[in-house]
């Protein structure tokens, strides 16, 4: 790669205004003291603009802006070359695309903000390629010579031609009940244009839901109705933009095998999705996408997936001998210990009953059961099956029917599943507010709040936050609370795979730093085997009739719950992640019959993979 660079400078047009500021960037600019127009502020613009060809990258607007609204960054000019699209002057930019195959599934895995919903609209023809020469309307002859020797040379022939319809599931599934209306079994019967509509209703279970109007289902429900509506569709590229959100483990395997039933008919499929058991599970090959989030993304060459999620992970990419992240994450747990001995090292603190709890026509029978200090419990089940009722009621908000049952009390700190900002004002004045005494201890500094990476939005106002930045403001009040019970419901909702990573490592270290006890709801399947201790698992019908067991080891908890799912898991030698077997191969079928769903031990991938 060459050593020459190329320097872009990024506006946060959220941030920057210069109407409050004094326009410290400009007075500081040493380029601008020379008389020339770095930095200017036009009287028809909100936001101020950053000349990248006369910028010398000495990064002092960066310290001096108030509102931290600039971002200066070096890149290969080698990449300059290789540049996608871009938004505009001072905005986000892509470089490469990646290369669907007809047949396969491509998946595509980065954090959040790094282009891959740009990438995605491209490839469907609903954006248009610049080139990185925004101030230019490109012609589609000239964006076609530019990919000439590559795949998407036909693929963007085709486009051209109108030989490719497109099919998107959107990101955000909350905003479809503002663009279609009506009841489900209609909307459905009308997009039907393969004809596989009752084949796809049932995977999908969407049965009881048919009689419903759209406008009435909860996320989980539009997910898996967004999902068949893509899915039965007549197309010739199918996106899938984060399927499994609001589903739990079992609906998001049946939802990845719909997707994968696209593939006889031999269309383009692409997922983006930051569940990494799931995009192992569902996709042929993979691309990864590095970068500065809302900066510029890159897009890799495919791998197949295992190596494809292994490079994401190691944040090196060895094919172009570059590392985009300074630390790897793995998921290395230590190894099953004799619940036994895990008594004598760990003492007791705390006992709850036997209870039930009614809630209309559903019913919770709840074992009793024990936790420790220094420990973390994961609830793992299906939804619909009272996790969160669970947890409200260890959290004071509901009590169990009548009877001589008493939860003891506890001082708890509680996030909710769903998150709905009230708070008139920055990040940073909630946290005064909420937190303050956490805020003056180094050990929390250091455990929660800059892992976090709160100090990056402490400056916005906490209603305009997007669903990942309240996510991580709700777990930093819920963790800078004093209590002696964590009550932590769906940490991973919103947050992108990179996030959910440092999202568990934050948790598990600060129960056991501060030696209290945690309980965590989590759909997840990497991050629930990360941080649990001990599981509670689940079962019976959802909505209508279901047992909380009592806490059991990981492994045993573990493989109750999968044999309920009928899944097996393995764990890649390489970073100790949880790997979903494909059904039928022979390594789940060794699996099932040793009893083992959930297994500890080294990869098999030429078993797995037959």
């Amino acid at each position: 790669m060459s050593d020459k660079l190329t320097r872009i400078a990024i506006i946060n047009e959220d941030r920057c205004r210069p109407k409050k500021c004094k326009l410290e960037c400009k007075k500081s600019c040493p380029v601008v003291r020379m008389g020339k127009r770095c930095i200017e502020v036009k009287n028809d613009s909100k936001i101020c603009i950053i000349s990248e060809e006369l910028c010398i990258g000495c990064g002092i607007c960066t310290k001096k802006c108030p509102f931290h609204a600039i971002r200066i960054i070096n890149l290969p000019s080698s990449l300059e070359q290789e540049t996608t699209h871009r938004y505009g002057p001072n905005s986000f930019k892509l470089h490469r695309l990646p290369m669907p195959r007809q047949g396969q599934v491509l998946g595509l895995v980065g954090t959040n903000g790094i282009g891959k919903t740009t990438a995605l609209n491209i490839l469907a023809g609903k954006l248009k390629p610049n080139l990185g020469r925004y101030s230019e309307i490109m012609d589609w002859p000239e964006i076609i010579k530019n990919f000439r020797g590559s795949e998407l040379q036909g693929y963007f022939n085709k486009i051209l031609e109108d030989k490719i319809i497109a099919k998107i599931k959107p990101q955000y599934v909350d905003n479809i009940p503002k663009t279609i209306r009506g009841q489900v079994s209609r909307v459905l019967q009308k997009k039907d244009g393969r004809k596989v509509s009752k084949e796809l209703i049932k995977d999908l279970e969407l049965t009881p839901l048919l009689d419903r109007k759209i406008a009435d289902l909860s996320g989980g429900e539009l997910q898996r109705f967004a999902i068949c509506v893509v899915s039965i569709a007549k197309a010739d590229i199918y996106m899938f933009d984060e399927p499994s959100s609001y589903l739990d483990v079992r609906q998001r395997l049946k939802a990845a095998r719909v997707i994968r039933s696209l593939l006889p008919e031999n269309p383009y499929v692409i997922v983006v999705e930051h569940d990494l058991a799931v995009i192992d599970y569902l996709s042929d090959f993979v691309c990864c996408l590095y970068g500065v989030p809302g900066a510029y993304g890159v897009v890799t060459m495919p791998f197949s997936v295992r190596e494809g999620i292994n490079i994401f992970l190691a944040g090196f990419v060895p094919t172009e001998n570059l590392r985009f992240r300074e630390i790897s994450l793995s998921f290395k747990i230590a190894e099953s210990v004799d619940e036994t001995q895990e008594e004598i090292e760990r003492k007791s603190i705390c006992d709850y009953p036997e209870m039930t709890k009614t809630l209309g026509n559903f019913e919770l029978s709840i074992e009793s059961g024990d936790f420790c200090d220094s420990e973390i419990i994961v609830m793992v089940g299906e939804n619909g099956t009272g996790k969160t009722t669970f947890i409200r009621m260890l959290a004071g908000l509901l009590i169990p029917n009548e009877g001589k049952a008493k939860i003891p009390k506890l001082n708890v700190s509680y996030k909710p599943q769903k998150i709905s900002p009230k708070f008139q004002g920055t990040v940073q004045q909630l946290l005064d507010k909420k937190i303050q005494p956490a805020l003056t201890n180094p050990q929390f500094i250091t455990d929660v709040y800059k892992p976090l990476s709160l100090d990056y939005i402490k400056d916005q106002e906490v209603l305009t936050l997007s669903g990942g930045e309240l996510q991580r403001v709700a777990l930093c009040l819920a963790l800078g609370t004093q209590a002696d019970v964590y009550l932590i419901d769906e940490p991973s909702a919103y947050l992108d795979s990179e996030q959910r990573i440092i999202a568990a490592k934050v948790i598990k270290r600060h129960i056991i730093h501060s030696r209290k006890t945690g309980f965590i709801v989590e759909h997840d399947f990497i991050m629930a085997t990360y941080l649990a201790d001990r599981v509670i698992v689940f079962e019976g019908e959802p909505a209508i009739k279901c047992v909380a067991r009592k806490p059991q080891g990981l492994l045993t908890g573990m493989n109750l719950f999968l044999k309920n799912l009928e899944i097996t898991f393995r764990r890649d030698p390489t970073n100790y992640r949880p790997r979903i077997n494909k059904f039928g191969s022979i390594k789940d079928k060794e699996q099932k019959a040793n009893g083992t769903y959930f297994f500890i031990g080294d990869d098999d991938d030429a078993k797995n993979d037959k």
